[in-house]
């Protein structure tokens, strides 16, 4: 790529090969005799500009000249002067003659004249660029003439360079010497300002006039200078002669008096830089502003920085877009990552970095991102978190897992919901990009802990969240999970939209189940949902029942044509109901503002194109709804199942160790009776009625119904026809089992049936299993009976 000097290397000089660096090709235009080439580190391959000078022989006048340069470089520092970086002499033969050359290693800089060219700015853009290099060029020769009593001499458009980041820097120092106004002799003030064209000189070194020169301002050489660079800059013309100067056309108006008194034929009443600094309307813009106010950002206040970068991200519109991302992004990019810059400044760095390419955005905004995670102020990690969705695809696999979620994951626990919240959010972009490892370990036991949030909002987004990552947990992970977390959790939640959410993201996750799964555990607890108070959430349950139907119809037809035998146990992938639960779970997570800010879900069309609009509203924190109270049925919503003994989250064996195959798969609902028998008979319906009305017994049986039969006898399939035999007391004075048939005979006495037995009773043990065991408390009729219909364990 880059090409040695032939006549450096084809010397019989060894020197060269010790530069630590590379030198390429040379660019177009270079001040004197120097040669201008780009070059690179031989260490890490960064850039860097050589400048390269040569002589026939030692005591050749440019050589002096140069030498003088890169003495003055080395010593002279200021942010607007040329950054020294290396030197060296060396001096090769070649044939009979040698040859020294003077080699100079700078920042990576180029021509001022090129990097005007290569902009292409116009107007006012132009104009507000140029007003920046030219204050920055003035800042320079202020500091030399001002502050070290030093004269540049030859101040034009060749002794202008442009950095990386588009700054204007001071160079050629050749003719620089010191300002010696009381020595009467000019030997060793500006010995070698014969190598300034005469077009650059001014009047009185054009005449070699020391005594006037003497008793000039320091300025007066420089200011001259001054004004042929704004002459060349505006006019695009190289300066021929000192009469071109009178021409000012090309000059801005604003500019124009400062002008002329920087040209003044007069030396002591030429304009000094720094007045032309402090004073000149010219340097009054947008672009010289907003940097000078980056500059000296950790000056400002937090409220004159917060009002600031709030205006940056429109005002970065308006200005230079090449300005803006090389030199106003790096500023910004800075002060955020050392803590200078507000939360807000965030907003500002991600639209500029919008302007870069892919590869760009990776290299200068990422590693400031990444950097930001780490950080304790609460307002900047919201501002990541809200838009994490700009910069997440652009994050590595491996920077995610190992820098940024450590640092996210803290905001599981935070006190504030709505930190929580995010940080819940930007697991949707995140989740793909962890590692297994991260997943079941941390995650999901994060993600345990907030479905049971006090927030609603949070409870149903982690649902929601659950079905969209489903597919990167592996499988033996969505085993455990899925279904407990959907159905023993969401289903039973009391925030009618966080049912609806348990719904649908059992739909969406449908082919990860097998058709005994679908039908034992899924289907049994999305039908009790077909009752629910919430319009949507019976829409939903509804849609649910037809979706995961038609899985076992297709399992049944496979299985009875055996046209497909090793995958007849797995679900269905193309239904078409998948699809609406993704847009609508993206809108739900997406959502900005605080839970707080948004109104309750309303009821909501069953179709499953409205829901995706219709519960994008989910983020809310108003009070639950009373819970849900079925009478003939068991109520799914109100009641918890018994958890398992090995869990304490109802995630099957989550909390005690993700790699390890669980001992027992029980989530609280391995008790539930086989589906027929879950439909109680009609004489129980009956017997449920009259329980439920309200008894008011006889005085006379007080004290004889607070006795309680120590057991029940079973029951014959022949008997349920009898209302309350099922509950009768044994008859009294005997050990046997109490005869049925013959209570089913006395209807005339409604009570006579659930009288307490004479205190001699002595009943058997209870058998086969139906009803419960005398305890000693008040007699709860109902609730027995309830008990002994189901072993649900409600």
């Amino acid at each position: 790529m880059f090409k040695f000097l032939k006549d450096v290397v084809g010397g019989s000089g060894t020197g060269i090969k010790d530069l630590p660096y590379n030198i390429g090709e040379p660019y177009h235009s270079a001040w004197g005799s120097w040669i201008h080439h780009r070059g690179t580190s031989k260490d890490d391959g960064s850039p860097v500009s050589i400048f390269t000078l040569s002589g026939s022989n030692a005591q050749d006048g440019h050589l002096a000249a140069g030498r003088n340069g890169v003495k003055r470089l080395r010593t002279v520092r200021h942010p607007n002067i040329l950054s020294f970086l290396h030197s060296t002499e060396i001096e090769t033969f070649d044939g009979g003659s040698s040859k020294v050359t003077i080699y100079i290693v700078t920042e990576p800089v180029m021509p001022l004249s090129d990097k005007v060219k290569e902009l292409g700015l116009e107007s006012t853009q132009r104009d507000e660029y140029y007003a920046w290099g030219l204050l920055q060029i003035s800042k320079a020769v202020s500091f030399l003439n001002n502050d070290c009593k030093l004269v540049h001499g030859n101040v034009c458009l060749a002794s202008v360079v442009v950095t990386q980041t588009l700054d204007w820097k001071l160079h050629a120092f050749d003719v620089l010497s010191e300002f010696d106004g009381s020595n009467e002799t000019s030997s060793q003030m500006l010995q070698y300002a014969w190598l300034v064209a005469t077009q650059y000189k001014s009047m009185e070194l054009a005449k070699s006039d020391w005594a006037v020169i003497k008793k000039s301002p320091p300025w007066a050489i420089d200011s001259w200078g001054m004004g042929c660079l704004i002459y060349e800059l505006f006019s695009g013309l190289k300066l021929s002669k000192t009469e071109e100067l009178r021409n000012t056309a090309s000059i801005p108006k604003s500019l124009l008096p400062d002008y002329q008194r920087l040209l003044s034929s007069t030396p002591s009443r030429r304009l000094n830089t720094s007045k032309l600094i402090e004073n000149s309307e010219y340097f009054q813009n947008k672009l010289v502003d907003t940097i000078h106010f980056m500059e000296i950002l950790s000056l400002k206040d937090s409220v004159e920085k917060d009002t600031f970068f709030r205006k940056l991200p429109n005002l970065a519109e308006q200005l230079p877009r090449q300005i803006v991302l090389k030199k106003l992004l790096p500023l910004l990019a800075s002060a955020l990552e050392f803590g200078s810059a507000a939360a807000p400044a965030l907003t500002a760095l991600l639209k500029m970095g919008s302007w870069l390419s892919a590869e760009e955005f990776r290299v200068k905004i990422l590693p400031t991102i990444i950097k930001l995670f780490a950080s304790n102020d609460r307002a900047v990690r919201v501002s990541l978190l809200q838009h994490i969705d700009q910069f997440g695809e652009s994050l590595s696999a491996q920077a995610v897992d190992e820098q940024v979620y450590p640092h996210v994951a803290t905001g599981f626990s935070d006190t504030s919901a709505f930190l929580r919240e995010l940080t819940l959010k930007s697991m949707l972009v995140l989740a793909p990009k962890l590692s297994q490892r991260t997943l079941s370990g941390s995650l999901l036991k994060h993600l345990s802990k907030l479905q049971v949030d006090e927030e609603a909002a949070i409870r149903t987004n982690t649902t929601i969240l659950l079905g969209n990552i489903a597919s990167h947990l592996n499988e033996g992970t969505r085993k455990r999970v899925l279904i407990n977390a959907f159905t023993v959790r969401a289903l039973r939640d009391t925030f009618p939209p966080a049912r609806g959410a348990g719904i649908m993201a059992l739909c969406a996750t449908s082919s990860n189940y097998d058709i005994n799964e679908i039908a034992t555990r899924i289907l049994p607890n999305v039908v009790v949902l077909t009752i629910d108070p919430d319009s949507d959430v019976r829409s939903k349950a509804f849609q649910a029942i037809d979706q995961f139907l038609q899985i076992a119809k297709q399992h049944y037809e496979k299985t009875n044509t055996s046209e497909a035998t090793g995958d007849a146990g797995t679900g269905s992938s193309s239904i078409p109901g998948n699809a609406s639960l993704l847009g609508w779970a993206m809108s739900s997570l997406t959502l900005k503002g605080k839970p707080s800010d948004h109104a309750p879900v309303a009821s909501v069309s069953s179709s499953a194109v409205t829901s995706t609009s219709s519960n994008a509203s989910l983020v809310v924190d108003t009070p639950s709804p009373a819970p849900i109270r079925v009478n003939s049925t068991p109520d799914f919503t109100e009641h918890h199942a018994p958890t398992s003994p090995t869990s304490t989250d109802g995630w099957g064996e989550l909390e005690n160790g993700i790699d390890e195959e669980p001992e027992n798969d029980k989530d609280g609902w391995d008790d539930l009776e086989p589906l027929e028998d879950t439909k109680p008979a009609p004489a129980l319906i009956n017997i449920q009625a009259a329980q439920r009305r309200p008894v008011s017994q006889p005085v006379s049986h007080t004290k004889a119904s607070s006795i309680r039969p120590k057991s029940t006898p079973k029951l014959s399939k022949d008997e349920d026809d009898d209302l309350w035999g099922a509950i009768a007391a044994p008859a009294p004075k005997t050990s046997k089992p109490l005869n049925l048939k013959s209570a089913a005979t006395d209807d005339d006495d409604p009570w006579a049936a659930i009288a307490a037995p004479a205190p001699t009773t002595r009943a058997k043990p209870l058998s086969s299993g139906r009803g419960r065991g005398a305890k000693p408390a008040a007699p709860k009729l109902g609730a027995q009976r309830i008990n002994r219909t189901s072993s649900s364990g409600m």
